[in-house]
């Protein structure tokens, strides 16, 4: 039986990995330029991304019962716990490299690890108790939720009123509930049907192409941590060869507001913000930037020549 049941699991864990490679393409689809801002944002693929979530949460549940039924394995369980963390550390470093004033402090692996932690004693209770723990968190936001925890070192609990700037939040409520009801599941399944699902059971074949979907499963943590970086450098490498499509209209008329504030004339702040957007655009300047302060940058420095330019070439006054 725990054959067929740690098969089916990765089996599971390797279709949210497929649908999390997904879920980021589209993220990253809009962050570079090529769908609608508000696309990751959008009801449906915010749906997506919170499924995704509860799944790898519920099969973690899942693996921690079926991994110490019987009888806790501290060794093999404090080794899990030591790797996720350390994931999650890595997840966090390389965020804040990244997006400094959204990095990810308490994602889908920081809560799994704590979750894991908090499992521990229904993992010896009788599954009713991970049933009503799971419901306490999945619901207990609704009820407990205060200012007090909107200060930042409060957030990962999940009680706060507002919602912290970050890449990936996953608090304890009520994400943890989706690791209990994991908890939940596995011990019902292994109460009603035992070993003997091992004689009645029919083992998942993993011939042909069926093959990568458990392979996924069981790498899934080191897909997890390469896929992002991956997928950035492949739409780096797209914006700069294939620049998305770019209308100019709403960055010409911002650029003459501001050169019209400065005391510029109408014609010159006119053709120097067209100038800027279209040397923007043939140079590729912008390609793969995604910091806004380096993008003003670029884009001052392209402005400040298209203003330099005509004045330069034009006969001077005697």
């Amino acid at each position: 039986m725990s054959q067929t049941r740690w098969l089916a699991l990765d089996v599971g864990r390797g279709l949210a990995v497929l649908a999390m490679v997904v879920f980021h393409a589209i993220w990253d689809l809009s962050y570079f330029g090529y769908a609608p801002a508000n696309l990751p944002w959008s009801p449906p693929v915010r749906i997506f991304g919170h499924t995704i979530a509860f799944a790898f949460l519920f099969i973690a549940g899942v693996a921690l019962v079926l991994a110490h039924r019987g009888a806790m394995r501290w060794p093999a369980f404090w080794r899990r716990f030591a790797i996720i963390v350390a994931a999650a550390a890595l997840v966090t470093a390389g965020t804040y490299v990244a997006f400094p004033k959204a990095f990810v402090f308490f994602g889908i692996l920081h809560c799994i690890a704590l979750a894991s932690l908090i499992a521990v004693p229904f993992l010896l209770a009788p599954w009713p108790v991970a049933l009503a723990g799971g419901a306490f968190f999945l619901v207990g936001a609704e009820f407990l939720s205060s200012p007090v925890f909107n200060a930042d070192w409060l957030q990962w609990i999940g009680l706060s009123t507002s919602e912290p700037l970050t890449e990936d939040w996953r608090p304890l409520f009520p994400w943890a509930g989706a690791l209990l009801l994991g908890v939940a599941a596995a011990k019902l399944a292994l109460l009603v049907y035992g070993e003997r699902a091992a004689a009645s059971g029919h083992p998942l074949r993993t011939s042909g192409a069926k093959r990568w979907l458990p392979f996924l499963g069981r790498h899934s943590l080191i897909i997890y941590l390469a896929h992002q970086p991956a997928l950035f450098a492949l739409f780096f490498g797209l914006a700069y060869l294939a620049p998305p499509p770019t209308d100019t209209t709403d960055f010409v008329a911002s650029c003459e507001a501001r050169c019209f504030e400065d005391g510029g004339e109408g014609k010159m702040c006119h053709d120097a913000c067209e100038c800027t957007a279209r040397e923007a655009i043939n140079s590729k300047a912008l390609a793969g930037v995604t910091d806004e302060a380096e993008r003003g940058r670029r884009l001052n420095e392209i402005a400040q020549r298209c203003v330099e330019t005509p004045l330069s070439s034009e006969p001077k006054s005697r």
